[in-house]
C-alpha cells in the first residue's frame, strides 16, 4: 500500500524562534504558525485560527531563525511527523507536528524584511528582502 505525506502551511509566526542545538552541533528551530481558515457563520464570513508547531533541522534551520520574528509571514513546506512518549506519570502521549523541509519568506504589506531588522519599517524593496537559500548554498 502506498503512502504519500505532504504539507503545505503559510500563516503568521505566534512565536520568536527557538533555537537549541543537538550534541552532535546540529541546529533544531522550533516554530508556532498561525493558519486563518475562512468559514461561512450565517450570512457572514469570519476568520478561524488554527495553530501549528513545526520543527526544522540544520543550517537552513539557523536562517530562518536569524530573519523571522513573531508575527511575521512564513510558508512552510514538510511533513507531518507524530512524536510519542510517556510523561513522568506514566501517562501515553502524542503529539503531531510539521517537520519542515522548505520554507518561503512572505511579505507583509507595506514592510520589508524581517521585523528583526534593527532598522525601522520601510515601503518594500527587492533590496530589503532577506535572502533566498539555494539548495546549492547548503553544505549537507
Amino acid at each position: 500500500m502506498a503512502s504519500f505525506n505532504r504539507v503545505i502551511l503559510m500563516g503568521n509566526l505566534t512565536r520568536d524562534p527557538e533555537i537549541r542545538y543537538t550534541g552532535g552541533g546540529t541546529a533544531v528551530v522550533k516554530i508556532a504558525l498561525a493558519v486563518n481558515r475562512r468559514v461561512k457563520k450565517g450570512d457572514t464570513w469570519e476568520d478561524e485560527a488554527h495553530f501549528f508547531d513545526a520543527v526544522m533541522f540544520g543550517n537552513r534551520a539557523e536562517a530562518l531563525s536569524k530573519y523571522v520574528g513573531k508575527g511575521d509571514p512564513l510558508l512552510i513546506e514538510g511533513e507531518l511527523v507524530q512524536n510519542r512518549w510517556e510523561n513522568q506519570q506514566g501517562e501515553k502521549r502524542s503529539k503531531v507536528e510539521v517537520r519542515i523541509s522548505d520554507f518561503s519568506f512572505v511579505s507583509s504589506r507595506g514592510e520589508g524584511g524581517s521585523r528583526r531588522s534593527s532598522e525601522p519599517s520601510r515601503s518594500a524593496n527587492v533590496d530589503d528582502a532577506p535572502p533566498s537559500f539555494e539548495d546549492d548554498d547548503i553544505p549537507f
